[in-house]
């Protein structure tokens, strides 16, 4: 039932009506009471504020569009003040140019829109018995004091209905709507009232007003410092204890206090913190399985037999490896890697196998359980039969509807921006600017790799020679290991760079496609940011994984990158620790460059904002001016925070196999994340409108979408980038005869039978080394594993039976790996249901309590006003209604 009153609209941008007829705001100057959330009347609560700069004093525009501004400005406040809203104007203390609008809603609007809004609202206390977890008075330990911050009551509640009045739970008509729901509805109004026709297309909404300046900010307010608390004795200081209990860095181990946040919040703040926090606590044991994992290969390196054999001076000191580089690059002895071997050890063991599949597993159930936890709060903040409100049109697609269509459904015209063959034409631009933005992000993958190839022959070239007086520095700084990390770092930085790029770029691509509503807008955002940033963070890490040293060819036959540059190699045990030095940059670089953008730039310019302040005056000021002076919450929300925690999920689980510590370093940065977002949002931004939610939205999809994946990379990176299935191999059936000659499985031999031998003599004089050969030897070793016959034989440089016998062991493990874990994962999605039958139980009790509440409290009134006939109805004892005895 919304307020049927008449508005006066702009018909043109030439054309405006009287100055009489419109309604202008109270004046009010500052009572010099800085923490009141009251008008000057201390009766009228400030629900809502909008800035915007006197038009008489501003130097920037022309008159004439000042004028206009101001016009639109005025036509808009007066149609706030038709649709009962009451509005207070009050000059800023610290800048004269700037003019506060408080905005309050009286009870009459609160309940009409209310209505409107389907917003539910308290019947009765919750009577329902709930029993405490096993494990309560384990996390009562963590719990914030409940002395401190009181847990919420709970209610049965229904959607609002003024003519149902009587039925709600009202106690006192100022606090029946909370501080949250009011600056809900508030902006709800906001967002819907015109203020101006063009070309008979009405103009409204507070957003389309913030974009072309004629407000400077709209926003509701903080409710106290969060420093201290407020002077006002009635005020509920939710924003300090706020900050003390949840986003302090003292509450790092404590439980967050998810009712209070949603509250002061509103739920859609309150279900990304829930989600963080579930996460993070679910982190805890794949960080605990994952260090197991780590000590376990850390503790058994020194009885890695294949990586004794590389430090072995007998064996690795003995075998000549065959230079890395064309020309420039010299023979070298295997001993060299024995620190790498070492290192390698760590991470290629059987605790590696174990971890990933576990975390196949792990992922499983994090999504299971994590739809669980969803649906509980769905039951707890009433958005279980949320419904959804018809979202405004954006103010930038409605700006364009200049094309007349006929509405199948209504059979009414309406304006759209383009017509069916401007969509497709739209469309197909924008699916091509994506597709060029991701080839341009291989493009920069390429011009790394070129990279590598190039500065390996430099640091093979000169390496050796700088370094050839400090032995134990040339153990760890080997060519390999200098080109790795030096990539590594060029590559992070690459990836910050384009991050800001594509960010820029998604957005205009998204501006240019035009979506009808914000819900829209950020979906199709949603897809080309996570699609750039998945191909920016993890293109490099799967190139190292599966593409580095699989496409070589033998010394005597390379294969070379655009006929100039030889394709890269592994190192004798392959490309695992390169990939693992590859994911610990990414990760640790991402989290501190991440918390440093998001803490230390807002923290400096309300650093900055507050000096100057305080540099032009000295003088109280009031709370609104305060909350103006924070940063405000971009348009996207808590887009990039779930952004930044999807790509390090994506971290975690897609190549966990490779760096099994992910998971704790993941840990550490959550526990910090939590508290800096916490931190951001209570002392660095303004507060935000509260918004319903029901989930996490396109996020759930994308994160089981890598979960489907992860399983996939993670066994891929087992059986083709790590060296365990060759050793398998070897172990089980090339140790022993018919094809070795050791009496017992063993893994001695398995580096020399493992290196295929080349004859140098077979070099091409492109790639024949400048150094002489040393020695009597006419052979060197590859690099890599690479399984040929030697020279000599009637194959000599073909794939021997080894290699086809271990190409078939990767390709079995992958599959059998594959259906395992996806089955494990069927049967807990299957047994484990999204809603428990706990909550299931608890929504049906409240469906039927409600309704039967609801019933009762009409037959009340029924039985008012019939009196003595509806006594007799209900009982069924009025004989009139009986029938007659024969």
């Amino acid at each position: 039932l919304v307020l049927e009153l008449n508005q006066i609209i702009i018909p043109t941008y030439g054309t405006v009506p009287d100055q009489q007829n419109l309604h202008t705001p109270e004046w009010a100057d500052f009572d010099n009471k800085p923490d009141t959330l009251f008008f000057s009347d201390g009766q009228r609560r400030i629900d809502f504020v909008l800035v915007y700069e006197d038009e008489s004093k501003k130097m920037t525009h022309k008159r004439s569009d000042r004028k206009k501004q101001k016009r639109k400005r005025q036509v808009y406040e007066s149609n706030l003040i038709n649709n009962g809203l009451q509005l207070e104007a009050t000059r800023s203390v610290l800048d004269e140019k700037l003019i506060f609008v408080k905005v309050h809603a009286p009870w009459e609007v609160l309940c009409t829109y209310a209505e409107v809004m389907h917003i539910k609202l308290p019947l009765q206390p919750n009577d329902l018995k709930t029993r405490d977890s096993a494990f309560n008075w384990f996390s009562r330990l963590f719990r914030v004091d409940e002395n401190i911050i009181k847990p919420e009551q709970e209610f049965f509640t229904a959607p609002f209905q003024k003519e149902r009045l009587s039925n709600f739970y009202i106690q006192d008509k100022d606090t029946f709507f909370n501080p949250a729901t009011r600056s809900r509805i508030v902006h709800f109004i906001l967002s819907r009232v015109e203020y101006a026709t063009k070309n008979n297309v009405k103009k409204f909404g507070i957003n389309k007003l913030l974009d072309t300046g004629i407000y400077k900010a709209a926003f509701p307010l903080h409710d106290s410092s969060f420093t201290h608390l407020s002077t006002d004795p009635d005020c509920p200081n939710e924003r300090y204890l706020l900050y003390r209990e949840w986003a302090h860095p003292k509450n790092i181990f404590k439980l967050q206090p998810l009712d209070f946040i949603r509250k002061y919040y509103g739920e859609k703040i309150g279900i990304y913190f829930a989600w963080l926090g579930f996460y993070t606590n679910m982190l805890i044991v794949a960080a605990v399985i994952g260090v197991g994992c780590f000590l376990y290969g850390f503790l058994t390196k020194d009885n890695c037999t294949w990586s004794q054999e590389v430090c072995d001076p007998n064996i690795g000191g003995n075998i000549i490896m065959c230079p890395q580089c064309d020309k420039v690059c010299t023979y070298w002895n295997l001993s060299i890697t024995c620190e790498s071997s070492k290192k390698l050890c760590i991470f290629d063991s059987f605790g590696t196998l174990v971890f990933a599949v576990f975390m196949g597993i792990w992922v499983t159930l994090f999504l299971e359980f994590w739809k669980r936890r969803q649906a509980e709060l769905e039951y707890e903040w009433d958005t279980v039969e949320y419904l959804e409100q018809e979202e405004q049109v954006r103010p930038e697609y409605e700006a364009r509807c200049t094309h007349v269509v006929m509405n199948e459904i209504t059979q009414q015209e309406e304006h759209v921006p383009y017509t069916a063959c401007g969509k497709c034409i739209r469309m197909a631009f924008c699916t091509s600017a994506v597709i060029f933005w991701i080839l341009l992000i291989i493009a920069s993958v390429i011009g790394i790799i070129v990279y590598r190839l190039s500065v390996f022959l430099v640091f093979s070239a000169t390496l050796p020679q700088h370094i050839s007086g400090a032995e134990a520095i040339r153990k760890y700084l080997t060519p390999q290991t200098a080109t790795t990390v030096t990539a590594s770092l060029i590559s992070f930085i690459i990836i910050m760079v384009l991050n800001v790029v594509y960010e820029k770029v998604a957005i205009l691509i998204t501006d240019f496609e035009l979506p009808r509503t914000q819900t829209d807008y950020e979906n199709s955002l949603t897809t080309k940011m996570f699609l750039f940033q998945f191909v920016n963070y993890y293109s490099s890490c799967f190139y190292i994984a599966f593409f580095k040293g699989k496409f070589v060819g033998h010394p005597g036959s390379r294969v070379y990158w655009l006929g100039k540059y030889r394709t890269e190699e592994c190192d004798p045990g392959g490309c695992l620790l390169e990939l693992t030095t590859q994911l610990a940059i990414i990760v640790g670089g991402k989290a501190i460059w991440n918390n440093i953008q998001e803490v230390l730039v807002p923290w400096v310019k309300n650093l900055l904002g507050r000096y100057c302040a305080a540099a032009r005056s000295e003088k109280l000021v009031p709370r609104w001016e305060e909350d103006y002076h924070l940063q405000p919450i971009g348009k996207l929300g808590l887009f990039y925070e779930y952004l930044e925690m999807v790509i390090q999920f994506g971290f975690v689980t897609l190549f966990v196999a490779s760096f099994p510590l992910a998971p704790l370093l993941a840990l550490i940065n959550n526990m910090l994340e939590i508290r800096l977002d916490a931190w951001k949002l209570t002392t660095q931004s303004r507060r935000m409108v509260p918004q319903k939610a029901q989930d996490i939205g396109a996020w759930q999809p994308i994160m089981q979408g890598i979960a489907i994946l992860a399983v996939v990379t993670n066994a891929m990176i087992i059986a083709f980038t790590s060296d365990m299935i060759p050793r398998l191999v070897y172990y089980w059936s090339f140790s022993v005869p018919p094809y070795g000659s050791h009496s017992s499985h063993t893994m001695k031999g398995y580096i020399n039978s493992t290196l295929s031998v080349f004859n140098t003599s077979d070099f091409k004089n492109a790639s024949k080394p400048f150094s002489p050969w040393l020695g009597n030897q006419m052979i060197c070793r590859q690099v890599y594993r690479d399984l040929r016959y030697p020279p000599g034989h009637q194959h000599q440089y073909e794939h021997n039976i080894y290699y086809w016998h271990v190409i078939a062991a990767k390709l079995a493990f992958v599959i059998v790996m594959e259906h395992v874990i996806y089955f494990v994962k069927f049967i807990i999605s299957y047994v484990i249901p999204d809603v428990s039958q706990k909550t299931k139980s608890k929504v049906e009790r409240e469906k039927y309590l409600t309704q039967k509440l609801l019933h009762e409290n009409d037959l009340k009134v029924v039985k008012k006003t019939m009196g003595k006939i509806a006594d007799k109805i209900i009982k069924g004892v009025d004989g009139t209604f009986r029938p007659k005895a024969e």
